[in-house]
């Protein structure tokens, strides 16, 4: 598309020669007769480039020049001044006003169109900046509303969970097939615990717990699918992929053991006797949002988790039992001992496990 350029000059002999020129070297032209009608131009159809001269009745060119840099829409378009009155004075009045440049009279027409073709040259690349900066700008609120919509789903949602919500939707969500490595986790003792004491107390143990856990989880990149009092439930590849499930999973039980121990010990120190009991199993889960319109959970459903759960239940305090599956990925870089097969409530036959003694160095 041809730059636009707008030519004032209150005599129309004058403005249609210098218009003329400029249509011939292929720019769209157009004509004021006045400083007034000058802006109603750029209002209607903002030029490129405006070539004005200086002596008009009612409002000179200079005049024209600070009304326009006095409007943020067009303080940068590019302005040429013309003159046929005493060179410096009128120069330094240009200046003041804010012209980007200023020719004599007559005009020396090489000189008109190359300083005609550098400003556009400017006008262009500060379009340019200006369309970055814009998009700059859209990417930042873009980026500053997904931030704030993640810190709303993180109150109600995992990490992972609210993550795949932002980049990819609800529809990421839907309800599907995946095999992942589920986590169950409960505490020991924790009934009698509540039995004896003070409600307070119990609300604490369970602040501690949470959140010394929650980071561990976090770190790991596992997905928490819920807790409830006292027990948690984690799973690994879903809703994103991730290398090695079952490791990372049995790498994070360990270190949940770890983080745990001073708990269970300040406890110790006031007469209670609590302590954590895991259950990791593998396979595949299907896995989606359930609840209803006022509460929403991502939830992984079927054996797997429901084997996580049975296998905690069976693992004493400071102890990890995994199923065979999960036993035998991490073979390579754990030791084990068999503990079943094991009669689990909602299994018809019994279930191999194996209880996690320590990394191999």
């Amino acid at each position: 598309m041809a730059e636009r350029i707008l030519v004032v000059d209150d005599q129309r002999t004058n403005a249609e020669m210098v218009a003329g020129l400029l249509r011939n070297l292929g720019y769209d032209v157009q004509i004021a007769l006045d400083g007034a009608t000058a802006l109603e131009h750029v209002l209607v159809a903002p030029p490129d480039l405006l070539v004005s001269d200086i002596n008009m009745p009612l409002m000179n060119g200079y005049e024209l020049c600070r009304s326009l840099r006095a409007d943020p829409a067009t303080a940068l378009l590019p302005v040429i001044l013309i003159t046929s009155t005493e060179a410096q004075t009128e120069r330094i009045k240009g200046i003041e006003a804010g012209a980007d440049d200023f020719l004599m009279k007559p005009v020396n027409w090489p000189e008109l169109f190359g300083r005609v073709k550098r400003l556009l040259r400017v006008k262009a690349l500060q379009d340019e900046v200006k369309t970055l900066n814009a998009r700059l700008e859209d990417r930042v609120r873009d980026q500053v509303s997904q931030l704030q919509r993640l810190g709303r789903l993180k109150r109600f949602f995992s990490r992972q969970v609210a993550e795949a919500i932002v980049a990819g939707g609800e529809d990421s969500l839907k309800p599907h097939r995946c095999e992942i490595t589920a986590v169950f986790l409960d505490l020991r003792g924790f009934t009698a615990f509540t039995d004896r004491a003070d409600p307070d107390e119990v609300l604490e143990l369970l602040g501690s717990y949470h959140a010394a856990l929650g980071r561990t989880v976090d770190e790991f990149g596992g997905t928490l699918e819920h807790f409830a009092g006292d027990g948690m439930m984690i799973f690994f590849n879903d809703p994103f992929p991730v290398d090695r499930p079952a490791e990372r999973a049995v790498r994070m039980a360990i270190q949940l053991q770890k983080d745990f121990e001073p708990i269970a010990g300040a406890w110790e120190k006031l007469g209670h006797q609590v302590g954590l009991g895991i259950g990791i199993s593998q396979g595949e889960a299907t896995l989606g949002v359930i609840g209803f319109e006022q509460r929403w959970e991502y939830a992984a459903i079927g054996n797997v988790p429901n084997l996580a759960a049975r296998l905690c239940g069976q693992a004493g305090a400071g102890e990890i039992v995994l199923d065979a599956q999960t036993e035998q990925d991490v073979a390579h870089l754990a030791d084990t001992e068999s503990v079943g097969p094991l009669s689990l409530r909602g299994f018809q036959h019994p279930v191999a496990a194996f209880r996690l003694r320590s990394l191999k160095a």
